[in-house]
């Protein structure tokens, strides 16, 4: 061949692999630009549909379901576990936890599966401060030193949990990870309310794992069995901070430092709701919103049968019983301050150790009343 002839077959096939390569370089763009089409409209369709999702369950909530539906359907059944703000546990951690005060209840429980609970921190648990206040009122009562071995103390922190072995008391650690307890929370500072509807949130755990309750805050002083008081067609009874001489009146101001609860349906759905009304009212402690939905149309639409027991009864600092034969136990309410509640309620339990001293006679000749409090009320 001359030289001619292989130069330009040379030529010409150099430019045939330049079209080839220029075909392969296109076909590649092309796939890649339909790879990436795709996915835009997968992710604009799914974006769509999660907003068309969202959009109709808003609708639906809003249409079809109360206020109340709504925040007992959104209730999260692990708040019992989770730490207020604090961080979730593992499933086996949890598991760990409720076996741990199934064992603290059934120790506890009288024989229809009812405990007292009480749930303190180290401030309240400080020597001769408001817990052995509170552990004296049971042995100085008439007839209420075999209660205590019925007493669940919920331990909201290490510190309160230790003391509360050295008692030997059937105790429980409520503690919250990422969150101390330990200190005393001003009243209505966030740890107060943190600390308020821990409480809450527990005593629901504890009606659903079966058992009935009396849940007494510490400051509250116990003279006599309360059991005959109660009412037996009730599922809710509580306390006043001003009774009206109705137990079914609506209108009467309910005290959460003392309530009797059995465990059933009823009072699990109301808990639950009652808890999550929480972040419908926030800044707002239990008592507050428990006034703000005692009128919903939810309590009556589960049954609730709620009743607000007599001051003369159950009294306090902000409506003393009138007369100490009758008196089963004695609030240090409408008042703040450990040491200001330490001062009177150790005042109340001067009046109760005069009160029996007196015989028969002399205690219902004349009515026997209390101390005017000096630091509270």
């Amino acid at each position: 061949m001359s030289k001619g002839r292989i130069s330009t077959t040379s030529n010409g096939l150099h430019r045939h692999q330049q079209i080839i390569s220029s075909l392969n370089i296109a076909k590649i763009f092309l796939l890649f630009s339909v790879v990436a089409l795709s996915f835009l409209l997968l992710h604009h369709s799914s974006s769509s549909s999660l907003s068309l999702n969202s959009n109709h369950l808003n609708k639906t909530s809003s249409s079809n379901g109360s206020t109340a539906g709504n925040l007992l359907h959104n209730y999260n059944s692990t708040a019992n576990i989770v730490s207020a703000k604090g961080t979730l546990p593992s499933k086996e951690k949890k598991k760990k936890q409720k076996n741990k005060l199934e064992k603290v209840l059934e120790k506890a429980a009288m024989g229809d599966k009812t405990v007292i609970i009480t749930a303190l921190n180290a401030a309240w648990t400080e020597p001769n401060s408001i817990f052995d206040t509170f552990l004296k009122s049971f042995v100085v009562g008439n007839q209420t030193t075999p209660l205590l071995k019925h007493v669940v103390v919920a331990a909201l922190d290490q510190t309160a949990y230790s003391r509360c072995l050295k008692k030997q008391l059937h105790c429980y650690a409520l503690t919250t990870k990422d969150v101390d307890f330990s200190a005393e929370a001003r009243y209505m500072s966030e740890d107060y309310l943190k600390i308020t509807w821990r409480k809450i949130d527990f005593q629901r755990t504890v009606l659903e794992m079966g058992y009935n309750f009396i849940f007494t805050d510490a400051d509250i002083l116990w003279f006599r069995q309360p059991f005959a008081h109660f009412y037996p067609d009730a599922d809710f009874q509580i306390a006043c901070d001003h009774y009206l001489y109705n137990s079914t009146n609506l209108d009467n101001s309910p005290n959460s430092g003392f309530i009797y609860v059995k465990s059933n349906k009823r009072t699990i759905k109301f808990y639950k709701f009652w808890y999550n009304a929480s972040e419908a009212h926030p800044g707002k402690h239990d008592q507050d919103v428990l006034n703000m939905i005692k009128f919903n149309p939810f309590i009556k639409d589960i049954g609730l049968k709620i009743r607000f027991l007599d001051t003369a009864l159950f009294g306090g600092f902000c409506e003393p019983s009138k007369d100490l034969n009758f008196v089963c136990t004695m609030h240090a309410n409408c008042c703040i301050g450990i040491d200001n509640k330490m001062h009177d309620l150790t005042m109340a339990l001067d009046d109760w150790g005069k009160y029996m001293a007196l015989n028969g006679d002399e205690r219902m000749s004349k009515p026997q009343t209390w101390t005017v409090p000096r630091m509270c009320g």
